[in-house]
């Protein structure tokens, strides 16, 4: 067994970077939160499996949490400041980082949810993992396709794409010229409405 210790003991730093959303801000450690793949939480219940999440679900005013690698996209209802809650995340990193697992696994819906799509859905949703999602998740969201008919898709943001500004307009175009070059030239993209 390898000694962690010295590890365990260095020191938590947390880096707040700015998102394209007002509404999300992206606290980047110098810890790996998670090694493989990405997590994200709607809710407590989403979360149920995460302590370090609940952690952050237990600050007023954490709506919505997207983690990737090292860092922790954190989405505000739109009453709560960012001056008091930038303080209370990075002091609850800080405090909970270190008995965090990184190794751990969601149940993987979307595993499921990808098996159960249809052939051309499936297909979308390979060109969004190389071309689109990378840029998304590196400013702390994702997004998932939910239906293709009649070259109308919709999909839905996540993470800090959720109610960014620019989601319903340069991310949005630069999907749809992706899809278009890569999939079919006549893809009309829309957006489901966010219910958070």
């Amino acid at each position: 067994m390898v000694n962690d210790q010295p590890y365990r003991q260095k020191p938590v730093v947390v880096d707040i970077i700015p998102t394209p959303n007002p509404q999300a801000l992206k606290f980047v450690l110098n810890w790996t939160v998670k090694e493989i793949g990405s997590s994200n939480y709607s809710s407590p219940k989403d979360a149920a499996h995460n302590r370090l999440a609940l952690k952050l679900f237990s600050i007023n005013g954490v709506n919505q949490i997207h983690i990737f690698r090292n860092s922790i996209t954190i989405t505000k209802s739109f009453y709560s400041s960012w001056e008091e809650l930038e303080e209370y995340v990075t002091l609850c990193l800080q405090e909970n980082i270190r008995a965090h697992y990184a190794g751990y696994q969601d149940p993987n819906p979307e595993l499921e949810r990808r098996n159960s799509l249809s052939k051309e859905l499936q297909e979308i949703e390979e060109i969004l993992d190389v071309h689109i999602r990378p840029a998304l998740q590196a400013d702390g969201g994702d997004l998932k396709c939910l239906s293709y008919i009649d070259h109308i898709l919709l999909l839905e943001y996540q993470g800090a794409c959720g109610n960014c500004p620019s989601a319903t307009t340069g991310t949005l175009q630069a999907i749809i010229s992706v899809l278009r070059a890569e999939y079919d030239p006549e893809i009309e993209v829309f957006i489901a409405p966010d219910e958070n």
